[in-house]
């Protein structure tokens, strides 16, 4: 019995004649018209049967379909508003991807704290949910990119003592309205409505549960109606299937979700999803790796089809037995099988795969090793080599660009150039880590053991190896690999989090619980450095007192932002302002002494650090700014620090930033300052801001609230709570100190403001100067005497190589007086050369060459030994230069031809040596 099972007993199910069963296959309950049905419908309980057969009055593109559902809802009082972008980072900082519509309302909306755009509303919104990537091509049904058309209504209780408490009231409509929507919509595409069924499948998400229903149309899956209502309480009267208890909450919400690739597919009935969605590209594809199907491999192949959901990783066994039932059904040799489908899987994974990286490029998410970059690159590497296996040699640009085409994003140059840029990175990164699995296969190919799941997951980590390949390369060395069904998303799961995720809050602290919260007159005047005040208490802390005012013009730290200091005064005392923060609202100056409750105080800003602070802070603006007109659009914050002499802005970016690069982003920056524009704020309502402006207003984070703060500079627009000038002219000027790469698709830009930049461009100056009069010659002259010095240098080291080469030369011949002693057939050279280590490795080299064993030792540095074997000589190196060390007082080591290693005791080095014919015929004897 379902755990909700009354919260399933709707009207609208029992005056439409709906009646309850049991699924005798999974056990599922369903709600259905027709009476005769024993089955839920669903795979593997039963196979796809629109195929062919699709039961619609015609057949839909995406387009064509995605109108289709939004009219229907605007038809039905529903606003319809603008998708979200697929990086669901840029408006909240809990999660990195949209999976679904929900998340353009989570957590603002969904918890009442701010109003939905509309009410209710329907949305096609783009998502990518990257735990399905091992079943794209499989199952004939998924994809990783997706719109999952939506309409959502938001309610609250109607008998709540403080209504107003929520942002939104009473009860748009429920589970019965939802469930007729959805059969009228099935009703409009002309489906018998005796064919569409419903499965109570409770839903449990992020703290909040509820019932849920799947909605299934000849063996597909077509929505899924949430009805979120509950929320995790210890004592809370339902169980639900995560283990934990619930009980319901003030607000409820519809949450739905049709998604548009199936809908397309089941009105045209094509063998899979792919061919209904991606058609074009799929012919190219099949045409460029040369697959051809005889009408016989056709019919197979389209059999196959209406049994693929059995490939689902999820249900089945594994994927082998998944394919070995298939084939025994159809009657076929499975591996006969297996050699048909897996190149046609391929083949719809790359169609699906270029279509999520133009989704992700095209939304600016830049390529890196972490956060929705890591799951770029992964995504985007995965399908180079399946491009690789399948045969597909087209540029992976030119196929991401006709994805990008079809989506009509207007970056389609910077989708390529990031794709060519990554591409060749790719293949840099496989030649470092190829020795890499080289060197692990025969680690546990001695241990008899195959390669384990975490050291794949690892290997592609760090190298970007894929599986398939470190199969080939352990089968040479004999290793055993299992890869599992699922590796790419245990991998995705790695890396499925934000990549900065706040720290947990420490608990609240109960005496601030009764404060108001502190006025903030810096909004008021920005400008303003002095101000009166009112102590409404004093708080003492292990290093002095937080002292909390009724108003402030301190700013607190917050957003990149250093806090202000200065001064507080009464009639009797002037205490220091150290440090100012922020708790619930209420603002914490931190002194070095005591404030009486209750007292009149004056407040001085530290006038000169809150200039340079503000001219910092309206500079990273204008920095962002000018980056992204001189790098791309693409471009975007990765985080800020704001100081008094310098700041810094890391900026998400797939190439290295050139020295061309800053100097026009330093002109572009300067040319706003001189321009002297007005630095203005407003607060506007949150959803007018994001549709006016869009979500790149959050570059410095992402703020609460029902209305929140713009900063307009020019023709920037950002969100922001800090403090700027009036006029950019009052920055005085911009400039660049240093651009550094913090990490793969990250670029720091230092940069100085005002009083700063004229500071850090005269340091420059003085040390050009300094250099000049080092060198002798004028400034201007100073780049080219450093060239010229600089070919010298090396010129005269080549020298010096070629001398040292000689001398080696000579001593191997002889010249040096070395001992000789014979060590099996061969010869060996025992010598001490007190000289560098380097001389010594040459010389030891040039007698290996002329097919004697070298022993050399030098006093020079403490105890040096270098020994040098020829190829076809079965004495180790290594072993003996470990001997010969320990004699010294320390240790050494390296491979059998070559080998190095000394100690401290220098007076031990000539009994060493001595010793040296002894130890080499000892290790050749072993």
């Amino acid at each position: 019995m379902s755990a909700l099972e009354e919260e399933y007993r709707l009207e609208y199910f029992e005056t439409e004649g709906f009646v309850r069963k049991e699924c005798p296959s999974c056990g599922a309950h369903f709600w259905t018209r027709d009476h005769d049905r024993e089955t839920c419908g669903e795979p593997p309980c039963e196979e796809y049967d629109f195929i062919d057969n699709p039961g619609f009055d015609e057949a839909y593109n995406l387009t064509e379909m995605r109108e289709a559902f939004l009219s229907f809802f605007e038809s039905h009082d529903h606003e319809r508003i603008d998708p979200y972008p697929v990086a669901a980072n840029r408006w909240r900082d809990d999660v990195l991807l949209t999976q679904a519509s929900i998340y353009d309302f989570q957590p603002l909306v969904t918890s009442g704290e701010t109003p939905p755009p509309a009410n209710p509303l329907t949305v096609s919104q783009p998502c990518i949910r990257m735990q399905d990537i091992d079943n794209v091509g499989k199952t004939g049904r998924h994809t990783m990119a997706f719109e999952m058309m939506a309409h959502h209504a938001f309610n609250a209780r109607e008998d709540l003592d403080d209504p107003d408490q929520y942002a939104y009231q009473g009860e748009v409509y429920w589970k019965d309205h939802t469930v007729e929507l959805c059969d009228e919509f099935f009703d409009s595409m002309g489906v018998d409505l005796e064919e569409v069924i419903y499965i109570e499948d409770p839903w449990v998400g992020g703290g909040n549960a509820g019932p849920a229903i799947e909605v299934i149309y000849r063996g597909v899956e077509l929505a899924t109606l949430v009805f979120m209502c509950m929320e995790q309480d210890p004592d809370g009267e339902f169980e639900m299937k995560d283990g934990n208890r619930y009980s319901y909450m003030d607000t409820y919400i519809v949450d739905t979700g049709y998604g548009l690739e199936r809908w397309t597919w089941v009105s045209q009935g094509t063998p899979t999803v792919y061919e209904a969605v991606y058609p074009d590209m799929i012919e190219f594809l099949k045409d460029n790796a040369g697959i051809d199907h005889s009408d016989d491999e056709e019919a197979l192949i389209h059999r196959a089809a209406k049994l693929a959901g059995h490939m689902d990783i999820d249900e089945a066994e594994d994927m082998e037995t998944a394919r070995g039932d298939i084939a025994a059904e159809l009657d076929v040799d499975a591996g006969e099988l297996e050699d048909l489908m897996e190149p046609l899987e391929d083949i719809y994974a790359i169609a699906d795969h270029s279509r999520t990286l133009a989704y992700m490029l095209g939304d600016g998410i830049v390529p890196s090793n972490v956060g929705t970059g890591y799951l770029a690159r992964m995504v985007l590497r995965r399908t180079k080599r399946l491009c690789d296996t399948v045969g597909v040699d087209a540029p992976l640009d030119e196929l991401v660009d006709m994805q990008a085409e079809r989506l009509e994003y207007e970056n389609r140059d910077t989708i390529r150039d990031i794709v060519r840029t990554e591409v060749e990175k790719y293949r840099e990164t496989l030649e470092r880590g190829g020795r890499r699995v080289e060197s692990l296969a025969e680690e546990y190919a001695k241990k008899g053991e195959p390669i384990p799941t975490e050291e794949l997951i690892e290997l592609y980590d760090s190298h970007g190896i894929q599986p398939d390949m470190v199969e080939e390369i352990a089968d040479e060395s004999g290793a055993e690999v299992a890869v599992p069904d699922d590796f790419y998303s245990l991998v995705a799961k790695r890396h499925d989090t934000p990549e900065t995720v706040e720290e947990a809050a420490d608990e609240e602290d109960e005496r601030f619980a009764d404060l108001p919260e502190t006025e903030r007159l810096y909004y008021d005047d920005q400008q303003r450095t002095q101000f009166e005040a009112v102590v409404l208490d004093v708080f003492e802390r292990e290093d002095g007192y937080d002292v909390v005012l009724d108003q402030t013009m301190f700013y607190p730290e917050g957003g990149g932002q250093p806090a202000d200091n200065g001064t507080l005064s009464t009639d009797d005392a002037t205490v220091d302002v150290r440090d100012v923060q922020i708790e619930d609202g209420v603002i914490l100056h931190r002194t070095d002494e005591k404030l009486g409750k209750g007292e009149f105080v004056n407040g001085q800003l530290d006038a000169g650090r809150r200039r340079q602070l503000m001219r910092h802070h309206t500079a990273t603006h204008i920095i962002i700014h000018s980056a992204r007109e001189v790098l791309g659009e693409h471009v975007r914050q990765a985080g800020a620090q704001k100081g008094v002499d310098s700041s810094r802005i890391d900026l998400r970016h797939y190439d290295r930033i050139s020295r061309d690069d800053v100097k026009e982003i330093e002109r572009v920056a300067n040319e706003l300052v001189m321009d002297n524009t007005s630095v203005s704020q407003e607060w506007p309502d949150r959803h007018d801001a994001e549709s006016e402006h869009g979500f790149d207003l959050y570059q410095g984070g992402i703020p609460p609230g029902e209305q929140i703060r713009l900063i307009h500079v020019a023709d920037d627009v950002q969100a922001c709570g800090g403090t700027h000038v009036a006029r950019t002219g009052d920055i005085g000027a911009i400039k660049i100190l240093t651009t550094e790469r913090v990490q793969d698709g990250v670029e720091r830009i230092t940069f100085a403001a005002g009083e700063a930049a004229l500071e850090a461009t005269q340091a420059n100056e003085d040390a050009l100067y300094e250099a000049a009069e080092t060198l002798d010659v004028s400034p201007e002259d100073v780049p080219e005497t450093a060239a010229r010095f600089f070919r010298e240098w090396k010129d005269r080291g080549k020298q010096i190589d070629d001398l040292t080469e000689q001398l080696a030369a000579a001593r191997a011949g002889g010249g040096g007086g070395g001992d000789e002693f014979d060590i099996g057939d061969r010869t060996a050279v025992v010598d001490r050369l007190d000289t560098d280590v380097d001389e010594l490795r040459a010389t030891a080299n040039a007698i290996a060459e002329e097919g004697s064993i070298a022993v050399l030792g030098s006093g020079e540095s403490g105890a040096q030994f270098v020994v040098a074997v020829p190829d076809d000589v079965a004495v180790n190196a290594g072993e003996v230069v470990g001997e010969l060390a320990a004699k010294v007082g320390g240790g050494g080591g390296g491979p059998p031809d070559f080998a190095q290693g000394g100690g401290p005791n220098v007076e031990d080095l000539d009994a060493a040596l001595e010793d040296a014919p002894d130890v080499l015929r000892q290790v050749l004897d072993a």
